[in-house]
């Protein structure tokens, strides 16, 4: 048999790979039905993306989007595997990516799991750079949110159902894989919110009945306004300063002039882990260990980071973190607040009703403890589950192989686009992601953004809902290429030839 001959629904993969690892198949596959190849079993057999990819193609569509059996991976009530249709509901999509075989980073491969990326947009082959604004889905993510509403889909905790409790074990299952993907302590740390901007709210609204006049919160120049907006409502509300870290030319934290803020009357320090607009790397452990000498809590808005380098909440020891699913290669909807568990206990609900209650009477009420005094409501079920699958996604890939390969992507991209006549890049942080803003003399930002349109290539022009950093460039917008894992030095040598043509 050939890799071009593989028998239609197949449940055995010892046969499936009998060319490629024949001594081998037995050992791995002792019996029937299999599990579809994921990185681990690629590394067994030695497959390489390409021959993972082949496999996987050759299967019939539905088989090929099963994975391992329910009991392997913790089965759910109501799931059975034992003699099981191995289309039915004792096997869980496929959430390893393809281009996690063996061999290094295949950008190719990851470009193939993200099914948008062959979407022709005018004609055109589409260039995605606006991975600032959100990232595109694998269809890993797609199919499990698939899966979800075939074969799971149910309001979850309160009934006393099979589906239920399908649907709440998978939702509690992604927020442990929150917790694991930024080391958090315990899944109890992880609270399911709307997005970072939600969760960045939620912490400000509740921090306000503990802040009196003259208390003082500090953010830096770097911050988007959804790390802006909520502690100025504060301040409004409770008689609190506002104080902001200011940058360098180069668009450094002045790290000084940080040390001068702090004082007794800190109470907060909320401050982004990289820039929405220069891709600037802060040194946030360093800001949440001199905030902890007066005693203050600490914000860390991951947003830009969590989706391109290691976060882990032990070694940034901060009280808050915060990040969106839909720039983690999840879905829109859904985030997540980590709180510490001490910091969490203290403050009080957010909004109320649903899940966060424990007992109601007309004289009082009595809330959940955390995380569900903070989930009030049906939450987005289908988006935790999601953004679980993006997360194990994004850990298959390996978060360090990640954060080197959009390392030297940045790296590059930098080079090529300073090359560029009249191109002035916004800031030239020394520790920086690959977000790259820009303006280039003589040609309007509408006029840059419309031939990158015209080409398919998609970037970000305006202030990035962060109009202070421009401001302190002494602009009031600019065009933003973002990177994420997908994209490639093609990619970027085809948008800089684009550019250099516009003048």
């Amino acid at each position: 048999m050939t890799t071009n001959e593989f028998p239609a629904g197949a449940g055995d993969w010892s046969s499936l790979i009998a060319d490629l690892a024949a001594d081998r198949a037995g050992e791995l596959f002792p019996t029937s039905p299999a599990a579809v190849p994921d990185r681990e079993t690629a590394r067994e057999f030695r497959l390489d993306g390409g021959e993972l990819q082949t496999i996987i193609d050759r299967l019939p569509a539905d088989f090929a989007r099963t994975s391992v059996p329910a009991e392997a991976s913790g089965a759910i009530p109501g799931h059975s595997s034992a003699g099981a249709d191995p289309f039915q509901n004792g096997f869980r999509p496929l959430v390893a990516p393809l281009a996690a075989a063996p061999g290094g980073w295949d950008a190719q491969a990851i470009h193939r799991d993200f099914p948008i990326l062959s979407e022709k947009v005018d004609g055109k082959n589409l260039v995605w750079l606006d991975n600032g604004a959100t990232t595109q889905k694998p269809r890993q993510v797609i199919d499990r949110l698939v899966y979800f509403y075939e074969h799971e889909n149910s309001n979850i905790h309160r009934s006393a159902h099979t589906l239920a409790a399908r649907a709440s074990d998978a939702f509690e299952k992604a927020r442990g894989t929150v917790a694991g993907f930024i080391g958090a302590p315990s899944a109890e740390n992880i609270v399911f919110v709307r997005g970072a901007t939600e969760g960045v709210n939620l912490v400000a609204s509740a921090c306000r009945s503990r802040q009196k006049p003259g208390d003082e919160i500090i953010v830096s120049h770097l911050e988007q306004h959804a790390n802006i907006v909520p502690w100025q409502l504060a301040c409004q509300e409770t008689g609190a300063v506002l104080k902001v870290i200011p940058v360098t030319d180069r668009g450094e934290l002045r790290l000084d002039e940080y040390g001068r803020l702090l004082g007794p009357r800190t109470k907060m320090v909320a401050v982004a882990q990289v820039s929405n607009v220069l891709g600037a790397i802060v040194p946030v452990r360093e800001i949440v260990q001199a905030a902890k000498r007066y005693g203050a809590l600490t914000l860390i808005d991951g947003a830009q980071s969590a989706a391109h380098l290691p976060v882990n909440m032990a070694e940034l020891d901060c009280d808050f973190f915060v990040f969106s699913g839909h720039k983690v290669y999840g879905p829109t909807g859904i985030g997540v607040l980590y709180g510490r568990r001490e910091a969490l206990e203290i403050m009080p609900p957010y909004q109320s009703g649903g899940n966060m209650i424990a007992d109601v009477t007309f004289g009082r009420t009595l809330y959940q403890p955390p995380p569900a005094r903070f989930e009030a409501g049906t939450a987005d079920i289908a988006g935790a589950v999601g953004l679980g699958a993006a997360l194990e996604y994004l850990s298959a890939l390996g978060m360090a192989a990640v954060s080197l390969h959009e390392a030297e992507l940045a790296a590059y991209a930098g080079e090529a686009l300073r090359r560029v006549n009249g191109l002035r890049l916004v800031g030239e942080p020394p520790e920086r992601t690959g977000v790259f803003s820009f303006v280039i003399d003589g040609v309007a930002d509408e006029a840059v953004s419309g031939r990158l349109r015209a080409a398919g290539v998609a970037v970000r022009v305006g202030h990035h809902c962060a109009q202070p950093i421009h401001r302190r460039f002494s602009l009031e917008r600019s065009v933003r290429a973002s990177l994420g894992v997908y994209n490639t030095r093609e990619e970027i040598d085809f948008l800089v030839s684009l550019l250099r043509n516009l003048r």
